[in-house]
Formats: C-alpha cells, sequence, structure tokens
C-alpha cells in the first residue's frame, strides 16, 4: 500500500491517503475551469477509509452540471482547494491531483466534459471520453 501526502500551498492543511485511489480523471466542465484557473480540473477519488485530513478547512457547496452537489473544502489560509465531496458518492473524497507534487502519481483514466476542453488539451493514453 503506497502512502501518499496531499497538502495545501502553506501547508496548514494536509491529507494523507494509503492505497491507490479508485478513480483518477480530468474534469473540462466550465466550473472546474474557473476553480482551478486551469483549462481543466484532476481528482483522484479515494475511500473514505484510506483518508486521513488534517487542518482547519472552509467549504462551499455547488451543484454540479450531473446534479449531484460537490463540498468543497479548501485552505482558510492560502485558499488552496485540497478536496471535495460528491453527493453521489458519499463514500469518497476526491483530492486535487496537482496537491501531491507528484510527477509520478497515476495517470487519468476517464476525461469528462469533452465538449468543454480546449482544443489544445490532449490527454494521451488509454483514457475514457466522456462528453
Amino acid at each position: 500500500m503506497t502512502p501518499r501526502q496531499a497538502c495545501c500551498s502553506c501547508g496548514q492543511l494536509t491529507i494523507n491517503v494509503v492505497g491507490d485511489p479508485v478513480r483518477v480523471s480530468v474534469c473540462h466542465c466550465l466550473a472546474c475551469q474557473r476553480r482551478t484557473g486551469s483549462a481543466f480540473g484532476v481528482q483522484a477519488r479515494f475511500s473514505r477509509n484510506q483518508v486521513q485530513i488534517e487542518g482547519a478547512s472552509s467549504s462551499y457547496m455547488r451543484n454540479g452540471d450531473s446534479g449531484q452537489t460537490i463540498t468543497f473544502h479548501f485552505c482558510p489560509s492560502c485558499g488552496t482547494t485540497l478536496h471535495w465531496k460528491l453527493s453521489h458518492f458519499p463514500d469518497m473524497i476526491a483530492v486535487a491531483v496537482g496537491a501531491f507534487a507528484d510527477p509520478t502519481f497515476l495517470p487519468p483514466q476517464f476525461s469528462v466534459y469533452e465538449s468543454r476542453r480546449h482544443p489544445w488539451v490532449d490527454i494521451p493514453g488509454p483514457v475514457r471520453h466522456e462528453n
């Protein structure tokens, strides 16, 4: 079982996980583009029992294009969105892959909201593409 740690930019909020994620995906929806300030967001979903969260967080909720409610948790000091919970998957915690700061992290298996993908973005490898 591989231990990994993700943290916010200032280090106040951390997540320790053990084992591989259930799913790694890239999301091209407009809300993820706004949230990340990038052309897409990348998440790794873990079972709750794999995750230990330490530090204070603030949160906000929004309804996703899929109809589910997403609760985002971010560091109140530096503003990094570190993890979120999806109402349709209550036993999972999604963690921002970039917060692991690990270039060897597992690649995405899914690329969603492809209809909103920037044309210059190419997700290589055996990835399931969904509109």
